[in-house]
């Protein structure tokens, strides 16, 4: 199945090459967990601070039970600090 993956800041290294700056359409196995996704592309865990799925939030102890769907844009940004 196909779906948008979109990584931010210090991510951008994981994603695979493409024209776009931060997003990239994908194909996974149906009913990838959202927890694997991060796997498949070697991000450590405490750097996928905040996760997306279709613009909602995903907690940490969600990501593993969150399924991923045809058409599903998964977003992932690092820990941020700044003021």
């Amino acid at each position: 199945m196909q779906i948008n993956i979109e990584f931010y800041a210090s991510l951008m290294q994981y994603l695979p090459a493409g024209q776009s700056r931060h997003r990239r359409e994908i194909r996974v196995v149906d009913g990838l967990p959202v927890s694997r996704l991060i796997e498949q592309f070697h991000i450590p865990e405490k750097m996928a601070h905040i996760v997306l799925v279709n613009g909602h939030f995903v907690d940490v102890d969600k990501r593993e039970e969150r399924q991923l769907v045809e058409g599903d844009v998964v977003s992932i940004w690092p820990p941020v600090a700044g003021g």
